[in-house]
């Protein structure tokens, strides 16, 4: 989740959410506690339509030594047009709009399920959980390992993450848009059964900067279906297509060919990236 509480949404049925979130009314409910850049709790209205989303003013972004050029909210914007390129519809709808502090990334609130455990006594169906701490020396069927951790008192517990179609085709994303803070509670698993990342402030650096949770496929073959993503995204990558042309008023010509570089290096591969060594490859905090 983006905040420690989450605040009631509304629905959003019968219309366009790109078009809602570009061209509606929008009014801050609330500041959201947890964030470490300015993060707005906010409606947005248009024609009857109403629905929650997200505004992060740029006013409000925290400056990064490592990400100098552009803005947080335009990487946001960008990873949500990649999210789109790939067809798996992994990022919540984001567009880059101005609003009560100025120009800001806009994106469309998800209403999140609460895992097995939290949704005991509630009458609500749980979502299995997608990450845990075990004690075992090896991850169960069903889990995949990621690093062992230490949780106290000298002891450890082997994190794991579920060998999840839905996860796995993140873990693809994050890789082509080289996401520096793939944290657990940026996993946003929705009532329709769709599982959405959020969060995407920095991404895109031209060196490589991927930190996450989802190293449970380090080194393993791409499934056919990524490959074929791949390939497509190789295509909308080529210079002067519409894809560019977008991503070109979001970040950097530099980011955008390093942008083409991971992507090739996937179609070379075929394989999942693996962990450098030269630096931590675990976002902190982990959630």
């Amino acid at each position: 989740m983006p905040a420690p509480e989450r605040i009631p949404s509304r629905s959003l049925t019968g219309t366009d959410p790109v078009a809602l979130l570009t061209e509606g009314e929008l009014t801050v409910l609330g500041q959201i506690r947890g964030a470490s850049n300015a993060a707005l709790y906010c409606t947005v209205a248009r024609d009857g339509e109403e629905a929650a989303c997200v505004y992060k003013p740029v006013a409000g972004e925290q400056p990064l030594w490592d990400f100098p050029d552009g803005s947080l909210a335009r990487r946001e914007v960008a990873a949500y047009e990649i999210s789109e390129a790939t067809g798996w519809g992994l990022v919540p709808p984001t567009v880059l709009r101005d609003g009560p502090y100025g120009e800001g990334m806009c994106q469309l609130w998800i209403d999140v399920v609460p895992e097995d455990d939290e949704a005991e006594g509630t009458g609500e169906a749980g979502e299995p959980p997608l990450l845990a701490l075990v004690e075992d020396e090896e991850p169960g069927e069903g889990w995949k390992a990621v690093v062992r951790a230490e949780v106290g008192e000298g002891r450890t517990a082997l994190l794991v993450h579920a060998d999840d179609a839905r996860l796995r085709r993140l873990a693809v994303l994050d890789a082509v848009i080289n996401n520096g803070d793939r944290k657990g509670g940026h996993l946003l698993p929705a009532s329709d059964g769709r599982l959405y990342g959020i969060d995407h402030g920095v991404t895109f650096n031209a060196d490589d900067k991927l930190r996450t949770l989802l190293w449970g496929w380090a080194g393993e073959p791409l499934t056919a279906e990524a490959v074929g993503v791949v390939e497509r995204l190789a295509a909308e990558l080529a210079p002067g297509a519409p894809l560019v042309t977008r991503l070109g008023e979001l970040i950097t010509e530099v980011e955008i060919e390093a942008l083409r570089g991971r992507v090739a290096g996937l179609r070379t591969t075929g394989r999942h990236p693996e962990p450098s060594g030269r630096w931590p490859s675990i976002p902190w905090p982990p959630v």
